[in-house]
């Protein structure tokens, strides 16, 4: 009888299974939904050339640092978001939406800049003179993907301010509509842009900017109907634009807390490009097979990553309305369900590894690289999913210093040091070079489960 409550520590009813499916299960059906048509994409351009594919990717690794960004910058307000929703404070609901909208755009400006002149630079970074490959020909393929893509940025940081404030009052569905229909929007206009159907130009990477564009665009304008048109879904966002300005005291308190987790997303996101930059020093392969691999293991990565979006969601509320116990409870047996689901999901990633390589058109030693990289990924997903689930379970409770030391001050100080020093001082093949990467992240499995444990996590910021 002991051992059955033991159990029940970490399993949950069907009520739990219930409460928690509805506000992760839209965001698992949209963000796999968005990944499965990055995969047809990313197809799309692989069939048309290994540089294309490459100039791409490499473009997409500037915007990566983007997008994380803006999702630190909005979710140091969701914190509290969730919080006042937890709380019944709608107004307090509204100024952080108001907060996230203003330093959206800031950073959007700042991005749009930097790439404007600095674009061809930072491509040329993933690239080597003794590569095999077409170097100029990649060079000229990123660039025009990204100067295209600029102007997408801004409905996405709109859309992103949105969304994220409906997430935080538990409305999952319409994020997880309008972004299906943008993906299709997406998915039509990359067929008949990157290949020249229907009596359109053949315009290959820049068609899969131009189709990446007009979805965005799409994205926004059905968020934007759905909660200010005459039929809208939700009164949270009613008077929202009556004024723009925010409380001194939650902007001090935003700021305060969520400087880190802003700090934490960018500095993250740009380690994961320079490690990637640190990959590329083998060649153009290897280039074409992280992008490859990256976007394939993607689509089996979205539960545990809108699993670590339901945790903050949940256990935010729980911690706003002042259920600390319950707050812990419900947070340990989500965590194991992550874990354990990604078990099967990795199973199953590994399954289809040596199958996925093989859609593309590209070179025999592109398709191996990529393989093995697969295989290494569904290995180490459940102890992606661990982490990732420690790291929204600190942000919940507004410790956001502690997930910046969690999250990236560790990837500057052990995981880029690691790639780096096997990228230039060592002739070790990728495979090996990254599996070495990711079993560093062992260390912080440890360091996470110590600060479960602890729970100095369990705190209420808007009482």
């Amino acid at each position: 009888m002991q051992r059955e409550r033991g159990w029940k520590k970490y399993i949950g009813d069907k009520a739990f299974y219930k409460m928690v499916l509805t506000i992760s299960l839209p965001m698992i059906i949209q963000n796999g939904f968005t990944n499965f048509v990055s995969l047809l994409d990313n197809i799309m351009v692989g069939r048309i050339g290994t540089e294309q594919m490459s100039g791409v990717a490499i473009a997409n690794q500037l915007f990566m640092v983007f997008n994380i960004t803006i999702f630190g910058g909005v979710s140091g307000a969701s914190i509290f978001g969730a919080q006042y929703h937890g709380l019944g404070d709608k107004e307090g609901v509204r100024n952080t939406f108001r907060f996230k909208l203003i330093l959206s755009m800031i950073l959007t400006v700042a991005a749009i800049t930097l790439f404007y002149f600095k674009g061809e630079n930072l491509i040329s970074l993933y690239l080597n003179e003794e590569d095999s490959g077409d170097i100029a020909q990649t060079l000229a393929y990123g660039k025009s993907y990204l100067y295209v893509m600029l102007a997408g940025l801004v409905p996405y940081a709109i859309a992103q301010s949105y969304s994220s404030t409906l997430r935080d009052t538990g409305e999952t569905k319409l994020p997880m509509k309008a972004g299906i229909v943008a993906v299709l929007v997406n998915l039509l206009f990359n067929y008949i842009l990157i290949f020249g159907k229907f009596g359109a130009p053949r315009l290959g990477a820049t068609g899969a900017a131009i189709a990446t564009v007009i979805s965005r665009f799409v994205e926004t304008a059905i968020i934007l109907i759905a909660v200010h048109g005459k039929h809208r879904i939700t009164n949270i966002f009613q008077g929202v634009y009556h004024t723009l300005a925010v409380p001194g005291t939650l902007v001090r308190k935003i700021v305060v807390t969520g400087t880190p987790l802003l700090a934490n997303e960018a500095l993250w996101s740009f380690g994961m490009a320079t490690m990637n930059q640190c990959y590329s020093v083998r060649g153009l392969s290897v280039v074409a097979a992280v992008n490859i691999f990256s976007t394939a293991s993607n689509l089996f990565n979205v539960v545990f990553l809108s699993l670590g979006s339901a945790i903050a969601i949940i256990v935010g509320q729980q911690l706003g309305a002042g259920e600390t116990e319950k707050a812990i409870d419900t947070d340990r047996k989500m965590i194991v369900f992550s874990v354990m689901s990604c078990l099967i999901l990795g199973g199953l990633l590994a399954a289809a590894a040596p199958f996925i390589p093989h859609i593309y058109n590209t070179e025999a030693e592109v398709r191996r690289i990529a393989t093995g990289l697969l295989l290494i990924s569904a290995c180490c997903m459940p102890l992606n999913a661990f982490n990732h689930a420690s790291y929204f379970t600190m942000r919940s409770g507004g410790k956001t210093f502690i997930t910046f030391l969690f999250d990236s001050v560790f990837v500057w100080v052990i995981s880029i040091p690691i790639a780096y020093s096997l990228a230039h001082f060592t002739s070790m093949p990728i495979l090996p070079m990254y599996l070495c990467c990711v079993l560093a992240d062992l260390i912080k499995a440890a360091i996470g489960f110590i600060l479960l444990k602890r729970g100095t996590w369990v705190k209420n910021i808007v009482a």
